[in-house]
């Protein structure tokens, strides 16, 4: 018998793999390398210039720190919620 924190675990994996199936189904219909996908994160630095409301310092931090292009990183860092 599983314990409660074995079977929620179980739970997470099931849905990672099927998140994981339509990201890959999603990629696929749409033309996109699975190396083309960012997986970005905000840094600290990054979300803290954003809750302070600097979005173009915020944009700038993030594209020193990542590498993406302008575009990429104006969406990203619009797209975040704090």
């Amino acid at each position: 018998m599983m314990s409660d924190n074995e079977q929620e675990l179980e739970k997470i994996r099931a849905r990672l793999e099927k998140l994981e199936t339509q990201m890959s189904y999603l990629c696929r219909n749409l033309g996109i390398g699975s190396e083309e996908v960012p997986t970005w994160n905000a840094s600290a630095t990054v979300v803290n210039l954003i809750r302070k409301g600097d979005k173009i310092a915020a944009i700038k931090a993030f594209i020193d720190e990542t590498g993406a292009n302008l575009k990429d990183a104006k969406d990203y860092i619009e797209s975040l919620k704090f």
